[in-house]
């Protein structure tokens, strides 16, 4: 399967979560984020019925285009064609990546979550820009996956594909140090940004880390 043309220019990947914001206004704690560095947001707000979820997008798309970043939007490939969002994110259970090809035509983004090996070497053979591989260490958001595959796995995964591949899962910045060391630059955050006092400042951390170690 042949991937498409949009090349994955950033480091720092946004996953949202309304109820991860401390009841904040979760465009005013991306709009922070995306002020500090941030290269990428996820659109992931599963529980917001459609024309929610659509009219929220745009806004994101207005927003993230404000400050030169990404967006993609989870799950939904109709609501990332209709605000012109710069791909999707597929879930494990979600479409197959030749549909949304099909769909969303070369020049746009597809990432997919793996939480193997073999599912992230699936996801490269099937025409995956990039994934999200995790979670790598313990949080209670992703406890639904089973225990946290570690940072070997994570690496393993790394060193056996072509494409880029993002830690996810319990990620904050005093661990940022180990992931560098193991030749990981990419990450995904949630909490990490979403519920900081100060997402922007904590957004530009993360940044200058990721940034001095490429």
């Amino acid at each position: 399967m042949t991937r498409g043309n949009a090349s994955v220019d950033f480091r720092l990947y946004l996953i949202t979560d309304r109820g991860q914001t401390n009841r904040r206004d979760l465009l005013a704690v991306v709009e922070e984020a995306l002020s500090g560095g941030v290269g990428a947001v996820q659109l992931r707000e599963k529980a917001l019925p459609a024309r929610e979820y659509f009219e929220l997008a745009h806004v994101m798309r207005a927003l993230t285009t404000r400050y030169g970043a990404r967006l993609l939007v989870n799950d939904r490939v109709d609501i990332a064609m209709a605000v012109g969002a710069d791909g999707v994110h597929l879930p494990e259970t979600g479409l197959p990546i030749s549909v949304a090809r099909e769909l969303l035509g070369p020049a746009k983004l597809i990432g997919v979550s793996c939480h193997s090996q073999d599912m992230a070497l699936v996801a490269e053979r099937e025409g995956a820009d990039f994934i999200t591989f995790g979670p790598v260490y313990h949080t209670p958001s992703k406890a639904i996956f089973g225990d946290p595959v570690g940072v070997a796995s994570l690496v393993g995964a790394t060193q056996s594909l072509s494409i880029p591949v993002f830690a996810l899962g319990g990620v904050n910045r005093d661990r940022v140090p180990e992931l560098l060391a193991a030749g990981i630059h990419r990450v995904a955050l949630v909490s990490a940004i979403l519920a900081a006092p100060a997402p922007g400042a904590e957004a530009k951390a993360f940044t200058t880390l990721l940034d001095k170690a490429a």
